[in-house]
């Protein structure tokens, strides 16, 4: 999900008729600049960052990431696999729940796994056990619901009533966390400081008994951290103070911060009508590779929209009647052939692409905006959408 508005920054002078259409086109100074700014929060606020691979996975950027992060964070068995072939440093591993068959390996892949509930982690005592016998090194975490909703939007709030998300603080009790090593809580979505420490500040009492048992406290994702008006400095405090008061390790998993602003998604007008207003065919699906914009639902920023001139909606190929990208402001009409590209598409857009309909996936590029090299790191056929069918 994508709500704040993108600037253009470097992509406005870039070429678009320099990569093939669709194409995600990901500035690797951009992503650096992120990243440094999260190891500076990791340094000064005495705390451990991860790249949360569920949001970007770019695995070609593996080694930038591992010069600035602490490790990464992964969703289930294929992304701890992604980290352990890719990425360098701590794996951390949660799921909601976790398929009886799949968590030997995690447990083997992974420096921490989180449970969703004490249940489950009783029911896998046997594993955890057997883990340990042969040698693995791992520690045990327990996510926890704060049960105080912050989200703006309800489907995407973790806290909203009936979540599946995290073990009900209300319901935690000291046995709970016999042979847990930390608490894990994600309660925020794309969010600034100012909810974290709302959020604290009604978790924290509630807490405050049970964390000296505890080595660490993992304060999930949803941080917008390096964005302009974030207010970084307080942060830093906020994660200091809680080491400081209750002797715990404080972990950050950003995943969108990292790629925030950092890439493109190009695309082509294959044709246009007219249907009570102006209408753009392109290559783009919103449902194939832009699903958020259908799912949150929001309006992704268009590079060089005009102030003034004709509104057109723009739709993608596929066809479901659904596939609306939004309307946008052109100066003169678009015409096909016609290069246009969205803004601020590097995060969760490009791990959640499809082929539905048979759409292709879009290319993905790698670009330096200070030396304007470009490389397409991969490209994707008819045999990415055959062999994923029977």
């Amino acid at each position: 999900m994508q709500t704040q508005a993108a600037g253009p920054g470097a992509f406005a002078s870039f070429d678009l008729g320099r990569v093939p259409s669709p194409a995600f086109v990901v500035d690797e100074v951009t992503v650096r600049r992120n990243l440094a700014v999260l190891a500076d929060i990791g340094a000064r606020g005495g705390a451990k960052v991860l790249l949360a691979l569920k949001a970007f996975s770019m695995w070609a950027l593996a080694d930038l990431v591992g010069e600035h992060l602490d490790g990464v964070c992964a969703s289930g068995l294929w992304e701890a696999r992604l980290a352990r072939e890719h990425y360098r440093g701590e794996l951390t591993t949660y799921a909601p729940a976790y398929r009886r068959e799949d968590l030997a390996e995690i447990l083997a892949l992974s420096d921490t796994v989180i449970f969703n509930s004490p249940a489950q982690i009783a029911r896998f005592a046997d594993l955890i056990a057997a883990a340990r016998d042969a040698g693995q090194q791992f520690e045990i975490g327990l996510r926890l619901n704060p049960e105080h909703s912050e989200a703006e939007v309800a489907k995407y709030d973790p806290c909203q009533a009936g979540s599946r998300l995290g073990f009900p603080v209300s319901q935690l009790r000291p046995e709970h966390l016999d042979g847990v090593d930390g608490l894990h809580i994600h309660a925020l979505c794309e969010q600034g400081f100012e909810p974290l420490a709302r959020i604290w500040a009604s978790l924290e009492p509630k807490l405050a008994a049970l964390l000296p048992r505890l080595k660490w406290l993992n304060l999930g994702g949803g941080h917008h951290i390096t964005r302009a008006d974030y207010a970084r400095d307080d942060l830093v405090a906020f994660l200091r103070g809680i080491t400081a008061r209750h002797g715990v390790e404080v972990y950050l998993e950003p995943g969108e911060a990292i790629a925030l602003d950092a890439g493109i998604l190009v695309g082509e007008i294959l044709d246009t009508l007219d249907n009570a207003m102006p209408v753009a065919i392109t290559d783009i699906s919103a449902t194939c590779h832009m699903p958020d914009v259908i799912e949150a639902p929001y309006r992704p920023a268009l590079l060089g929209e005009a102030e003034t001139g004709v509104s057109v909606r723009i739709g993608g190929p596929s066809c479901l009647a659904g596939d609306i990208i939004g309307d946008y402001v052109f100066a003169a009409p678009p015409a096909p052939g016609d290069r246009i590209a969205f803004l601020d598409q590097a995060h969760y857009s490009m791990v959640k692409t499809n082929t539905f309909n048979g759409v292709p996936l879009p290319a993905i590029a790698l670009w330096n905006s200070e030396t304007d090299a470009l490389r397409l790191v991969r490209t994707f056929d008819y045999t990415d959408f055959r062999d994923r069918l029977s």
